[in-house]
């Protein structure tokens, strides 16, 4: 059908509102009771405009569009009605607009200012009513109100949570929570729903939430923005949650090729970030990853869309087979390059396999998910170290990257290191994990206080020390080893000394024991540890041998003939170094981090490498089809004290004297009802955002 707007012709469907088919038009009339994702209610009269065949004048949003009918949106009539409406919701409403957090974006302020209604025409009246600023994640701040329904009727008709209604208090009516209940005792789920639909700041993200420089998505969704392989996290917790694990896999191997492997050993910034721990503890979103993917480990469906094209007849030559460049090589050979992998060891997996103990990463699982990498058409030559990257383009490969990682371990200039029994971190890994270390006493102490030191100090357990002391200068909470493994470590007999400061290596020939002493505190000065010793303090801990876990350095890159940074390769922003053809990435780029920043540093390598070799750079799948989540998430009155899971461990008595895997996967049961304490943040970003006048074609 066809109407008529202030003498422009436009077109409506059927059972659509005049304002319906103006804002589809193009042409602006205020309003503030109807949202895109919320039918109006007609209350705040903003919208109001004259039917010219009856003389009429009603809010446009409750007049239903009529062939023929024409309509004007600017009469005296309807113009002097409209900003009636607007003085008296401004009569309440805070005449300050520049200090709200809402500035600019408010829709209040972008309908007055179009109206040309000011200050001066305003009859205020006070409404000193108090905030609600003692929820998480949420605050209301009443005196913004306008009562315009929609939080009420986001939080009702669009999540079925029914927490939010209008509620009569002295200062007036006003939208909130019945009874004087929180939010977490009414049972609301935290989905910001009301955030998104308010149209003035009443309702505001809790302060500090959103964070300066940050995009609003990746405010609205911290997990999914800091994870460095850009997984889509809500998206695969709710397929976990339903009990759907093959699409949780196709998901999460839509940006890495190691869901299996990271569900035991990534250090898991999303969780960092999730907000559920403003509730109570975050969701356990790495442990729900292996729980998916191992559940998934058989199913076939995200390898019906895989990528893999033609051949282009590039060479590419990969130095290293750990994370980064198994990640590097398998995205650039489903690009249709010829890929081989160069790796000094006798078996693939870098640091996963030789700096990982076996009981916190099986080999059977990292064994898998390398023979899928392969098996895109990947070479892996093993026991072949190479020393010049040039020499591979010597030899017809078109690009190489090297992604040797970071395999020396760092030895401080102590008094008494070269004695017998001293030995890095790197080295005793690798020993333990290949069977090839030299016989261990009955003492060990180690130097560190990182995931790395407890690896070694539970491993050197496991190969039958009756005593191991972790040595480390950080005060307990100061500690960079995560408190599971600090408690699993203690648990199995760790002794920790905190605030301590190695002075010396005691022995003759070999290791005898090693004096500390306590400390107040440290800083660093040039890069000098200085401390602040407790005098007094002084002791000797007997012991047959120390292990330094201080931190680990690239081996073997001043010889290969590249730019470096001290021991690291130096790059560019495509990680090409300084020689052309030749890139790098990973740990041997900027330092010992985590293995999912290793992945995406393989993928970005990918990428960088592809366009030089002519291709679009492009290494993105969609291995299955975007579902539209259920925005219709219910009410718990349970939800906000939801524990979290716990996976089991296997008994000290057995595990402490093998190798086998510690963490047990979470049941069925417990997975689903550790997927369902997410918040599912995404659904805001579901939700349509309100056009400002500014953004509309035509004017009343």
């Amino acid at each position: 059908m066809k109407i008529t707007i202030n003498g422009q012709e436009v077109a409506a469907r059927q059972g659509m509102s005049v304002l319906e088919a103006a804002l589809d038009a193009g042409i602006f009339i205020p309003h503030l009771c109807k949202h895109p994702n919320l039918d109006a209610l007609g209350g705040c009269r903003l919208c109001v405009v004259e039917n010219e065949a009856t003389g009429e004048v009603l809010p446009s949003c409750m007049m239903a569009a009529e062939d023929g009918m024409k309509i004007q949106t600017d009469s005296a009539k309807a113009s002097g009605a409209r900003k009636l409406s607007m003085e008296i919701i401004l009569a309440t409403h805070p005449a300050d607009c520049t200090g709200c957090p809402k500035y600019g974006k408010c829709e209040l302020q972008s309908m007055f200012q179009f109206m040309g209604v000011g200050p001066e025409r305003w009859r205020k009246r006070s409404r000193s009513t108090p905030d609600d600023l003692g929820n998480p994640l949420i605050s209301h701040l009443f005196t913004r109100c306008v009562r315009c329904g929609r939080c009420i009727r986001a939080c009702r008709e669009l999540r079925g949570a029914n927490v939010l209604d209008y509620v009569k208090a002295k200062e007036g009516i006003r939208a909130g929570v019945p009874g004087g209940k929180s939010l977490a005792e009414a049972g609301c789920k935290f989905c910001g729903a009301c955030i998104e639909v308010c149209p003035t700041g009443s309702i505001m993200d809790e302060v500090g939430q959103m964070k300066e420089g940050v995009s609003y998505p990746d405010n609205v969704v911290p997990c999914r923005a800091v994870c460095p392989a850009g997984t889509d996290i809500p998206r695969y917790l709710r397929y976990i949650k339903n009990g759907e694990y093959d699409k949780a896999a196709a998901v999460v191997r839509e940006k890495l090729p190691f869901p299996r492997a990271l569900g035991r050993i990534c250090d898991h910034p999303c969780e960092a970030s999730c907000k559920r721990a403003a509730l109570n503890e975050p969701v356990s979103i790495c442990k729900l990853k292996r729980a998916g993917a191992d559940r998934a480990q058989d199913s076939g469906l995200w390898k019906a869309r895989a990528v893999q094209l033609p051949t282009t007849g590039k060479k590419v030559a990969v130095i290293g087979a750990g994370p980064t460049g198994l990640t590097a090589a398998y995205y650039l050979a489903k690009k249709g390059h010829d890929l081989t992998i160069y790796e000094k060891n006798a078996k693939a997996g870098g640091q996963c396999r030789y700096g990982i103990p076996a009981y916190r990463l099986p080999d059977d699982v990292l064994d898998a998910e390398i023979a899928e990498i392969l098996g895109v058409g990947v070479k892996l030559v093993v026991d072949a170290e190479v020393c010049k990257p040039a020499d591979l383009l010597d030899e017809g490969y078109d690009a190489v990257l090297v992604a040797v990682g970071t395999h020396k371990g760092v030895m401080p200039p102590l008094e008494g290191n070269a004695l017998e029994g001293v030995v890095t971190c790197t080295d005793f890994l690798k020993q333990a994990r290949t069977n090839s270390l030299p016989q261990i006493g009955e003492s060990i102490v180690v130097l560190g206080g990182g995931n790395v030191a407890f690896d070694c100090a539970r491993t050197a357990i496991r190969l039958g020390a009756g005593r191991v002391h972790v040595v480390c200068l950080e005060a307990p909470d100061e500690m960079a080893a995560h408190k599971n493994e600090v408690d699993e470590g203690l648990e199995e007999g760790v002794i920790l000394c905190n605030s301590s400061n190695i002075l010396a290596i005691r022995g003759m020939g070999r290791v005898e024991g090693v004096e500390i002493e306590k400390i107040n505190g440290f800083h660093f000065e040039e890069g000098r540890v200085v401390v602040s010793a407790i005098e007094g303090s002084k002791e000797t801990i007997a012991c047959n041998n120390v292990i330094i876990a201080i931190g680990q350095r690239p081996d073997g890159t001043e010889g290969m003939g590249i730019e470096l940074r001290g021991a690291y390769i130096a790059t560019g922003d495509t990680l090409q170094t300084s020689a052309k053809g030749i890139f790098a990435a990973g740990d041997v780029v900027y330092g010992t981090k985590s293995v999912v920043e290793a992945v995406a540093a393989g993928r970005k390598s990918a990428e960088s490498i592809d366009r030089y070799l002519g291709g679009d750079g492009d290494i993105s799948e969609t291995l299955i089809d975007y579902e539209a989540p259920d925005p219709y998430i219910g009410q718990d009155l349970n939800f906000a004290g939801l524990a979290r899971h716990i996976p089991e461990l296997t008994e000290k008595s057995h595990r402490i004297g093998c190798f086998d895997e510690v963490e047990q996967v979470f049941d069925d049961a417990a997975t689903a009802d550790e997927a369902a304490r997410c918040l599912q943040c995404d659904l805001r970003l579901c939700l349509t955002r309100p056009k400002l006048w500014n953004e509309y074609e035509g004017r009343v």
